[in-house]
C-alpha cells in the first residue's frame, strides 16, 4: 500500500521491451537506502516489484496487463518518473489509501495558473469518472490529490508550487497522458452493496429487485 506522497523523481535509464511486456531500469537515489529485492515501488503510481538493484537504481518487470491499463508503455529512456516506496507500518499517512493498481489513464486537456497554484484539467472515461467526486481523492501518476471540480467527462485538480516542482506532473501539459487510480473506498463500497445477481449478470438494482426483497 502507498500514500500518494512522492518521495523522489527518478528517471528511466533503459527499457527492454518484449512482445507484450517490458523491463524498466530506473535511476534513483533516496529510495535505494533500504530497498530490497522483492520490495514494492510505485512508479508513476503503478505498483512494481524491484527485481534488481545497483548503486544507481533498480529494475522492475512490467506485465502485459499493466502496459494495457497504464501509461508506462509511453516511457522512454530519460523520462522522469515519480517514485514512492510502500508505506512502512509506523509511517505517517500523509496522503490517502493508494493501492498502486491503476484503473486507467486520462489526458490533460488544459492547465492554468491561479496565483501560486496550477490547475490541471484531465479528461477520462465514464467508467473512471463515476468514482471521481468533488473534494474526494484521486491519484494522478502516483500523486495523492484532491478533486477540485468534477464534470461529466473530466475533472480538475490544483497543485501547490511544491507538488509541481517535485513531481512529474509539474512537467506535463495538454495532450500528455497520466495514470489514474480512483478512490479505493468507493470501489469497495459499490462492490459490497451490489447484490450477487448484479455481480454475475451486470444488471443494476431495479424496482423489481427491491420489491422482491421487501423494500
Amino acid at each position: 500500500m502507498f500514500t500518494g506522497i512522492v518521495e523522489e523523481m527518478g528517471a528511466v535509464r533503459a527499457i527492454r521491451r518484449g512482445a507484450h511486456s517490458s523491463v524498466l531500469s530506473i535511476g534513483a537515489s533516496l529510495i535505494l537506502s533500504d530497498l530490497k529485492l522483492g520490495d514494492s515501488v510505485a512508479v508513476n503510481g503503478v505498483c512494481l516489484t524491484a527485481t534488481g538493484k545497483d548503486a544507481g537504481g533498480f529494475t522492475a518487470d512490467v506485465m502485459h496487463e499493466t502496459l494495457n491499463r497504464s501509461a508506462l508503455g509511453l516511457l522512454a529512456p530519460g523520462s522522469p518518473v515519480n517514485l514512492e516506496r510502500a508505506m512502512a507500518a509506523g509511517g505517517r499517512f500523509g496522503g490517502h489509501i493508494v493501492s498502486g493498481h491503476i484503473d486507467g489513464t486520462g489526458t490533460i486537456t488544459a492547465t492554468r495558473q491561479d496565483d501560486n497554484a496550477v490547475w490541471y484539467t484531465v479528461k477520462a472515461a465514464p467508467e473512471l469518472l463515476r468514482y471521481v467526486v468533488e473534494k474526494g481523492s484521486i491519484t494522478i501518476d502516483g500523486i495523492s490529490l484532491t478533486v477540485a471540480r468534477a464534470e461529466r467527462d473530466r475533472f480538475s485538480v490544483s497543485l501547490i508550487p511544491h507538488t509541481a516542482s517535485v513531481t512529474v506532473l509539474g512537467r506535463k501539459g495538454p495532450g500528455d497522458v497520466v495514470n489514474l487510480e480512483t478512490d479505493i473506498i468507493g470501489k469497495y463500497v459499490e462492490r459490497l452493496l451490489a447484490p450477487r445477481e448484479e455481480v454475475e449478470s451486470g444488471a443494476g438494482i431495479t424496482l423489481e429487485f427491491l420489491t422482491e426483497n421487501g423494500f
